[in-house]
């Protein structure tokens, strides 16, 4: 029993890895879509107001976005957007949040790609269907919150992920929230669950034909 019990406690870390590996991609590759922004500045009519050029609007997005992401950058600097302190504290708590997830990918890629490995050459790919089908109902609930009260939804989002109120930025001190618009951060949040589903979906679909060709 000691060995059954162990055996499937491995397991069970081996798929949680693999479902924050998952995860921490997704988020990676949310904050790397700077695509949807471009996108968003045109549907959204976010320049309305704003006298400022689409390409220098996105000049200002990328040093924002570089910043978050890449740990050697150590100040905001946005040629156009002034930030207040409590505004830049908030840029760097977003900062160490996406570090940790970055380091959680880092562990966990190699170790998701080893146990995936495994699988193929066990012939048992077809375990993925229930754990990747039981992944899949997370995102269906969030999404659900998100659409039923985006705003609601988000605040509790921060409200959870940061322990002060420096997120609520003032447009006086901090002007970059002017184009950063609910809508957008909407946007990013369906994205990421679209991304995330669809990785399962894969994995769905790997796990069907596998256990079709053991029958």
């Amino acid at each position: 029993m000691g060995g059954l019990a162990g055996y499937r406690i491995k397991r069970s870390l081996y798929w949680s890895c693999l479902f924050l590996c998952l995860l921490s991609w997704v988020i990676l590759l949310t904050f790397s879509s700077t695509w949807l922004y471009r996108l968003d500045v045109h549907v959204l009519g976010i320049l309305t107001d704003v006298p400022m050029t689409v390409a220098r609007l996105m000049h200002n997005y990328h040093q924002m976005i570089a910043y978050v992401l890449f740990p050697w950058i150590q100040h905001l600097q946005m040629s156009d957007f002034p930030s207040s302190y409590a505004g830049a504290q908030h840029f760097a708590d977003v900062k160490q949040l996406v570090l940790v997830n970055n380091l959680v990918l880092l562990v966990t890629t190699p170790i998701s790609v080893y146990f995936l490995r495994q699988l193929r050459r066990q012939k048992l790919l077809w375990q993925m269907i229930r754990p990747v089908t039981v992944m899949a109902m997370i995102p269906f609930g969030l999404l659900l919150l998100l659409l039923a009260n985006f705003q609601t939804f988000f605040t509790d989002f921060h409200q959870v992920l940061f322990r002060n109120s420096d997120w609520l930025f003032d447009p006086a001190t901090d002007p970059i929230i002017i184009v950063l618009p609910e809508e957008f951060f909407m946007h990013c949040f369906i994205l990421a669950i679209i991304l995330f589903e669809g990785c399962l979906l894969i994995g769905w679909l790997i796990g069907r034909r596998a256990l079709n060709q053991i029958k």
